[in-house]
């Protein structure tokens, strides 16, 4: 077909690395902890760090509702619930609030003081707009033979030949397909989201053609751009409470036509790399407004100019010279595939910068 794949990098150990072990190919890395240890989750690797250094302190089960301010604006105390479901209050020369593109926003707008009415670090009125998450289709495959794609890591090769934006399509965005197990990795995910459309839901019937799918089946997941809208945000609902008394999250989306051409685009893609591998048989799922939100990003967005963003370049709130936002909310645009290494890049580099400012008496 003329494409150019490539095996998917993969922070999954395929050999003993730092006292961890290698992959066991249990199947489970999707949506899971490792129980190997092989996943290079930041709860094997970074966190264990942390807590060697004897300066950091895990507080699991904590749900933090507000940030507190000083006479100066600054942040002073984080105030949260302990696990027992206890007030409790930790003070802070700086706060670093990394809740990714929902939870983050929901924490500025809580804080109800005159001061703040339109939220903490929100003099620009764009927290909580531009909300992005990386548009995708998903489209599915059956073949002859077992393929037995519920073993082992979960995307295995990829393709960015249509990465970059081509005028020629007649519309803006980019991206890449991987093949994957998609949800069908686990046994009841199986179930209920990847057998064919139109198949019954239960039965004899059923049952057989979830043993006969289980082995047999694939996906290729189309990812692509997500153009940031204003219109698309996170709020707080004026009446709904969660279990802890909090205003809920609502969330108000809707994509670009862009995004649906190239998330289609990409699909055919798909459906052509299948029917050239030899599938019995190929079917679609829908695109369609919303898609698969695994990725909240762009409702703090990053800038140099405070009239119009959230942070400036080293992840600091404008408003708030103590206060650091780093997640996938400082995001101005969506990047054309799965956000996290960027995220985790770019924390990295804020905090280099943090303990920077700190070193100088900046914070």
């Amino acid at each position: 077909m003329g494409l150019h794949p490539q095996p998917a990098p993969l922070a999954i150990l395929s050999r003993p690395y730092n006292g961890r072990p290698a992959c066991t190919h249990c199947g489970f890395c999707m949506g899971f902890g490792c129980e190997a240890s092989a996943k290079s989750s930041s709860l094997v690797t970074m966190i264990p760090l942390a807590e060697a250094s004897g300066r950091c302190e895990i507080r699991p089960l904590s749900t933090v509702f507000r940030i507190e301010t000083d006479d100066k604006g600054r942040a002073s105390e984080v105030v949260y619930l302990d696990e027992a479901g206890n007030q409790q209050a930790q003070k802070a020369k700086a706060v670093i609030l990394s809740a990714n593109g929902a939870e983050t926003p929901r924490l500025l707008f809580l804080p109800e003081s005159d001061r703040y009415k339109d939220g903490l670090a929100n003099s620009s009125g764009v927290v909580g707009k531009y909300l992005m998450g990386n548009g995708h289709s998903v489209s599915h495959a059956a073949f002859e033979h077992p393929l037995n794609e519920f073993k082992s890591v979960q995307v295995t090769r990829i393709v960015h030949d249509f990465y970059e934006n081509d005028p020629i399509r007649g519309f803006y965005g980019g991206g890449g397909l991987d093949a994957r197990p998609f949800l069908d990795s686990t046994p009841i995910m199986h179930a209920m989201l990847d057998l064919p459309h139109g198949a019954p839901g239960w039965g004899r019937e059923y049952k057989q053609m979830l043993i006969h799918y289980f082995t047999r089946k694939m996906a290729i997941l189309g990812s692509t751009t997500s153009v940031p809208l204003e219109s698309n945000n996170i709020s707080l609902d004026p009446t709904l409470k969660d279990d802890k008394g909090r205003a809920a999250i609502r969330m108000t989306y809707m994509d670009h036509e862009d995004d649906l051409a190239m998330a289609t685009f990409l699909q055919d893609r798909a459906v052509e790399i299948m029917h050239a591998a030899g599938a019995d048989e190929v079917w679609r799922e829908p695109v369609s407004g919303g898609g698969i939100q695994a990725h909240l990003l762009g409702t703090c967005r990053m800038g140099n100019d405070p009239k119009t963003s959230v942070v400036d370049k080293f992840h600091r709130a404008h408003d708030v010279p103590n206060l650091f936002i780093c997640d996938g909310s400082s995001f101005v645009s969506s990047g054309r595939g799965q956000a996290t290494l960027t995220i985790q890049a770019l924390a990295f580099r804020a905090a280099e910068h943090i303990a920077g400012f700190a070193r100088r008496g900046e914070i």
